[in-house]
């Protein structure tokens, strides 16, 4: 049942920070934190992160420095995938609260100076949801099944599917319904016949159907619900997928999840989406105090994501680009310049991220040949990635140098991407690594996650944590966490950082070197440390240069920012 709660609210300035009035564009150059409600913190002791769990911890997140918190899905769901399969997106699931805590969390959120964005899952619901039992209940063309993508299938009796769509998680990307009146079946076939719905990811999220009027009048009373709560903006899931190509035609070759990103799809990053994204501009335009929305879409190129930011569209899009870019200097400055001109073009800012819950944590990526490699160039990476302009997004723990868990034992594991593939070795291309949650303080497991020492927590966490926690490297000048709080306070602090102008200048092979106003930050990607002019006074380093005279000799792997 959908529970009933409806408020507003409006964040108020942090302490110790200046007001910034509502109409200024905060998003452009916003720091936003990534919270994985199901990791960040337990209230409850069940082992499972909750919407007071976060709210208790909010108080990290401003000191931290981050402008605003984003939560992944907590909405009433069978949790087949984490959450992203939505049975009511009015309601609060038993596993992270109810409705008052999410108004309690937006409240607090709003007095500590922080706004709150939650995600919305427009491509697709739960197999639970009410409108999916009425499709299965009604007749092949039916009304209900207009929500959804139906269809007859292939070949003697309609045994194959419709198409030759894959399913991002795996295997096909149709399951088929055991008897024409819509009774569920799983991977059963009936010789009589049966249609075929579409998932293009797991089978217990059947994909909408948006050519269906009633899905859009749907969606926008959904995001009603929560402006009216009080939330500041969207993030949403699957952007670039709510429209399929007209009669679903087929791609003609496997492992299609390896194009995504790389080509237009039949169904992604089709250019009907732009439509429907549109008038979801409208509607954030009509509440008070610059409400956004922010697209997870993947595009081939940089100038078809800019398509999703034009000026009466979204406000921003994830830049999965610079994620994937590998640790060298001159694919990053191509990165960099294609993005800003893509964006520059439609007058958006630039997205910059280098982690989320869906990809193998950066501190793990850049370990070419060790953890301690890994976490030198994760450090020096988020100091570019500050530098930069735009807005910044932060995953949970990133500030912490997490690594990814790679040694989590199959009777764990939770990604259904593991259990649609059946692959039952290794950890690469699964997601639940980047989801171990995160430590608190002291010794042992659960690291104040929950509220027992020795308690659960859903997935385990390393023995390695216990250094790795906010108690143990708060105050350490060296630590991780201290780093990134230096680093956002400046950020606050200078100028020329933030939204605004940036130019590279000459450096060494190997080096990049981009000055902002008032600012200069150098990259070392090399191996070797590197000799440069002192180019004036140094404000941080992920890693500390030595200088002599006129010269500084910048460790590898390293960043450093000074003042000019």
């Amino acid at each position: 049942m959908t529970q009933e709660l409806t408020t507003t609210s409006a964040p108020s300035p942090r302490p110790g920070t200046a007001a910034a009035p509502y109409g200024d564009g905060w998003w452009r150059d916003a720091v936003i934190y990534q919270v994985y409600v199901r990791s960040f913190a337990d209230s409850d002791g069940d082992g499972i992160g909750d919407l007071r769990g976060v709210r208790q911890r909010l108080p990290h997140l401003a000191r931290l420095g981050v402008d605003a918190v984003w939560l992944t899905p907590f909405y009433a769901s069978p949790q087949a995938d984490g959450g992203y399969d939505v049975a009511d997106y009015r309601a609060v699931d038993p596993l992270f609260g109810d409705l008052r805590d999410a108004d309690d969390l937006v409240r607090t959120a709003h007095e500590l100076g922080l706004r709150v964005i939650v995600d919305v899952v427009p491509n697709h619901t739960s197999d639970r949801h009410p409108w999916f039992a009425e499709a299965l209940a009604d007749r092949p063309g039916g009304p209900a099944r207009a929500r959804y993508h139906f269809r007859a299938g292939r070949g003697p009796d309609g045994a194959l599917p419709p198409n030759d769509w894959e399913s991002v998680f795996g295997g096909p990307a149709w399951t088929r319904t055991t008897d024409p009146d819509g009774t569920p079946g799983g991977t059963s076939q009936s010789k009589t016949g049966g249609e075929w719905y579409l998932h293009l990811f797991a089978p217990e999220q059947p994909d909408l159907d948006w050519d269906c009027p009633e899905v859009r009048e749907e969606f926008d009373s959904v995001l009603r619900f929560w402006l009216d709560l009080g939330v500041d903006g969207f993030r949403i899931d699957v952007a670039h997928g709510m429209v399929k190509a007209a009669g679903l035609p087929d791609i003609g070759r496997k492992e299609q999840a390896k194009l995504i990103g790389a080509q237009v799809l039949p169904f992604f990053d089709q250019d009907g989406v732009h439509e429907i994204h549109r008038s979801w501009r409208r509607l954030l335009d009509s509440y008070p105090g610059d409400r956004i929305g922010v697209a997870e879409a993947w595009a081939p190129s940089a100038e078809r994501l800019a398509l999703y930011v034009r000026p009466d569209e979204l406000h921003q899009a994830f830049n999965f680009h610079f994620l994937r870019c590998p640790w060298d200097a001159a694919a990053m400055r191509a990165v960099i310049d294609e993005s800003l001109a893509a964006t520059a073009s439609v007058g958006a800012p630039t997205t910059w991220v280098l982690s989320n819950h869906d990809v193998v944590r950066h501190t793990t990526r850049y370990a070419d040949q060790s953890p301690e490699q890994g976490l030198r160039r994760a450090r020096a990476a988020a100091l570019l990635m500050l530098a930069l302009p735009g807005s910044t997004y932060i995953y949970q723990g990133e500030e912490l140098g997490l690594p990814e868990v790679t040694d989590l034992p199959d009777e764990v594991r939770q990604d259904p991407a593991f259990f649609r593939t059946g692959d039952a070795s290794g950890q690469d291309g699964f997601r639940d690594g980047c989801r171990v949650p995160i430590p608190w303080s002291g010794t042992e497991a659960p690291y104040g996650f929950g509220p027992a020492p020795g308690g659960p927590s859903w997935l385990p966490q390393p023995e390695s944590w216990a250094d790795l926690s906010v108690e143990a490297q708060t105050g350490d000048p060296g630590s991780t966490l201290e780093l990134y709080r230096a680093a956002l306070a400046l950020r606050r602090e200078v100028p020329g950082l933030g939204d605004g102008p940036m130019s590279w200048c000459p450096a060494p092979e190997g080096v990049l070197a981009l000055s902002r106003p008032g600012f200069l930050c150098v990259l070392n990607t090399c191996g070797d440390a590197v000799e440069l002019p002192v180019p004036g006074r140094l404000l941080l380093s992920s890693a500390e240069p030595a200088t002599e005279g006129d010269t500084v000799r910048l460790p590898a792997d390293s960043c450093a920012w000074w003042a000019m």
